[in-house]
């Protein structure tokens, strides 16, 4: 079949995600790697569909038009690592562009493929200090959230001179948006506050459909040490509709920012501390849900495919919920409370890639729906973020022209509120909009509906 034959007769069918063979010799051989690189970036020439949703792609048309043939075989295999560089794995073109992924013939996933060569690179090359410390989310939240270090790292991120030295020392972006980070870190705010005011007693879980009424929150790294609010907002609202909540004893990063780098050794490494205590929760019958999407998307998606024989991975998978998904599966059973006290007007709701790629609809916009007086308006453009991608100084500008659109959007709309699920593409887009002062968690906007 020729490459517009192909074309003409892209899959209709729902598309279906192969398991990452991370662990055979082909994945990590370069030159089975380059071959097929070629025959992927070979389609993409052909297509072009996708050239509008990151700088991958743009990247990949101007090396191919600029060179001799014209043809991707005009390309230097040594060429291939910048459009790598370029893709931060938001999965926006696999699930929502491209035509030839499985079950088409052709077989084009192209973030795994990219996150394969990612892997490569890094076994082959390792990566540099500030990409290594970027990708160490534990570590950093540990050591910059020590009293009194939180208050001067905050203070030393908001200093332009620092911020300066910061961009020339280490590669970090004058202007990005770096998190501040806290001393009273989530766990040790919903500890307190288990003790005290929200503590509620055994509520008796209600298992209906899918859910058991009894859900224990997955905290990630971001929601611990960089926006501990996000507890108490979520143990009022689960609370209020009657689902028994508690925090997960004991976890590492889910391993998303290294599973972008490249570093899948570092993701084994957080898997084999995360699963055995998530598994062993679901076994006592809880649900599980985090409050940054692509947390749950690893445990979702990622860990299932790279772990496809494990059924200890693929019980955690079975029992991760996005939390708004949790809240409308309730809510279709009659089990989510409607006792809002407060509209909430127009709220621009930014949809996070991944939580999209979920392929669970738009859950957190439906919820919010059920409040009177309010209208949300989606906005489904990526952000630019990616965690990293937006404060690294060689990809900051970058970053800022892809989630313009939605600052845009945002101006023109003027909300009462703005939200993501994704607290990390929120600040983004705030700070890029002119008109949106304070970003805002969805589930922060629901608590103050319920009036809690």
């Amino acid at each position: 079949m020729s490459r517009d034959e192909g074309r003409r007769e892209g899959s209709l069918e729902a598309p279906t995600r192969h398991p990452i063979a991370w662990r055979s010799s082909e994945f990590w051989d370069r030159d089975a790697l380059n071959t097929e690189l070629e025959r992927v970036f070979d389609i993409c020439h052909g297509c072009r569909r996708c050239v509008n949703l990151c700088e991958s792609f743009p990247t990949l048309f101007d090396l191919v038009d600029e060179s001799d043939t014209m043809e991707v075989d005009g390309v230097a295999k040594e060429d291939y690592k910048q459009v790598v560089d370029q893709c931060y794995l938001c999965d926006l073109c696999y699930m929502t562009k491209c035509p030839y992924v499985p079950p088409h013939e052709w077989n084009v996933d192209f973030p795994h493929l990219m996150l394969r060569a990612k892997a490569v690179n890094f076994r082959e090359r390792g990566a540099s200090f500030r990409d290594r410390t970027l990708t160490s989310t534990d570590r950093v939240g540990r050591l910059a959230s020590i009293p009194v270090v939180d208050v001067t790292v905050n203070a030393l991120n908001r200093n332009a001179g620092f911020r300066k030295a910061l961009e020339w020392g280490f590669g970090v972006h004058r202007d990005a948006r770096v998190p501040s980070y806290h001393s009273r870190t989530l766990r040790k705010r919903v500890k307190s506050l288990a003790r005290g005011e929200l503590a509620r007693g055994e509520i008796a879980a209600e298992a209906a459909g899918r859910t058991t009424g009894k859900v224990a929150l997955y905290v990630t790294c971001y929601g611990n040490y960089n926006s501990p609010d996000l507890g108490e907002d979520f143990y009022r609202v689960f609370q209020h509709n009657g689902i028994h909540i508690e925090l997960v004893p004991k976890e590492a990063c889910c391993g998303m920012p290294k599973l972008e780098l490249g570093d899948l050794d570092a993701v084994d490494r957080a898997r084999s501390v995360n699963i055995p205590v998530l598994s062993r929760l679901v076994d006592a019958g809880y649900d599980l849900i985090a409050p940054v999407p692509s947390c749950v998307l690893m445990y979702k998606q990622e860990l299932p495919l790279m772990y496809p024989e494990d059924a200890e991975v693929a019980k955690v998978r079975d029992a991760f919920f996005d939390p708004f998904e949790y809240l409308f599966l309730r809510h279709r059973e009659g089990l989510l409370k409607t006792d809002f006290k407060t509209g909430l007007g127009d709220v621009g709701y930014h949809v996070a890639c991944h939580q999209r790629v979920q392929n669970i609809g738009m859950k957190t916009r439906d919820v919010l729906a059920l409040i009177p007086e309010t209208k949300v308006h989606p906005q489904e453009r990526c952000s630019g973020h990616d965690g990293t991608y937006a404060v690294k100084l060689e990809t900051h500008a970058k970053a800022v022209k892809i989630g313009r659109p939605v600052a845009r959007k945002l101006d023109q709309l003027e909300p009462a509120h703005f939200a993501s699920d994704c607290p990390m593409a929120a600040t983004h887009i705030a700070d890029l909009a002119e008109k949106v002062e304070i970003p805002e968690h969805p589930m922060a906007l629901l608590r103050k509906a319920y009036g809690l």
